[in-house]
């Protein structure tokens, strides 16, 4: 060998020894201790079509710990800005025993390639791009995957090992730290919306927030930098206000809610309406004069619950609803 090398230019010599050396380092074969993982899933449906989702995961005393952020992008600007979810959980295996008889610091990087392009030209409508940060010793790789929906859906389909792999090792992961995107449900609970916005404050979200991990999406629609400041947006609360009551105001008044059909338009206006009040004070025999049309039936709703006075007993009143988004004018 030394003999061989000593033929060679000085400039060849150096890269021979350095691939030589990238070869055969002992660091470069062990099994990492720690990796990340970067799973952008995408679907021919939604809004939202994409979603996010970084996995965490480092050597503990006992096995392993997984922490796993979702980003989930804003699916309106007013009422649903941008998600994070975080989760956490343990493992009572270790890395090693995590990633099986697959070692990703040796997989060979023609083999990942040849994976991801064997469906060029194929139709593909859904399916998650995965890439995954082994830190291989003192130097760390970047290994890889697209998953594609015939990968997730197809009993029959004839995945690569190495994205096999992938999908079994992401599973694993799933199971501790939460369902994947894939299994929520298409249409969230009514509430759901409304809980978004940051969990508080930890060193990984603040390295999201960074940009740290935005390599680990390259090519993807959004930046999780990007989604993370997103998130920070407060979501805008509409709400509706009694313009009038001729000739008197009820002594309860109980809001109509905002219908979430009108959120969803972007919606604002005014619903004139009458009411008769009984012996007892309740509103009765409601009638709409006017207005937007998204809006009766939450108004009729809440009337049945308005308490007059006993001095407003007989009376018939006519009263304005405004209902109104706050949401500012799309230009």
């Amino acid at each position: 060998m030394v003999r061989f090398c000593a033929m060679l230019r000085p400039a060849a010599l150096v890269l021979v020894l350095s691939c030589w050396t990238f070869a055969q380092s002992p660091s470069i074969s062990t099994a990492p201790r720690e990796f990340e993982i970067g799973r952008h899933t995408f679907f021919d449906f939604g809004p939202p079509n994409d979603f996010y989702e970084l996995f965490l995961v480092r050597s503990a005393d006992s096995g392993a710990t997984v922490e796993k952020i979702t980003l989930i992008p804003s699916t309106d600007s007013c009422f649903h800005p941008a998600k994070v979810e975080v989760a956490k959980a343990s493992l009572n295996r270790t890395i090693p025993e995590l990633l099986g008889n697959t070692n990703p610091c040796k997989i060979p990087e023609k083999d990942l390639r040849r994976e991801r392009k064997r469906c060029k030209r194929c139709l593909v409508f859904s399916g998650a791009n995965v890439s995954m940060l082994a830190h291989c010793g003192t130097q760390s790789r970047t290994i890889r995957a697209d998953i594609l929906d015939r990968d997730m859906f197809d009993p029959g389909a004839h995945t690569p090992e190495h994205t096999s792999w992938t999908m079994e090792l992401l599973s694993q992961l799933d199971q501790v730290a939460g369902p994947s995107v894939m299994d929520r449900p298409v249409f969230p609970p009514p509430n759901e919306g409304n809980n978004v916005g940051l969990p508080p404050e930890t060193d990984t979200l603040r390295d999201i927030s960074s940009g740290k991990y935005d390599e680990l999406f390259k090519g993807a629609p959004d930046k999780p930098s990007d989604l993370y400041h997103s998130a920070e947006s407060k979501p805008v609360v509409p709400n509706v206000r009694l313009v009038s009551s001729i000739p008197s105001r009820p002594e309860k008044f109980v809001q109509p809610d905002f219908p979430p059909i009108a959120k969803l338009a972007h919606a604002d206006g005014i619903v004139s309406f009458t009411v008769n009040v009984g012996a007892d004070g309740s509103a009765t025999d409601f009638i709409v004069e006017s207005g937007n049309k998204l809006f009766f039936g939450v108004t009729e709703q809440a009337a049945k619950h308005w308490k007059f006075s006993s001095d407003a007993a007989g009376q018939k009143i006519h009263g304005v609803l405004e209902f109104m988004t706050n949401c500012p004018a799309k230009r």
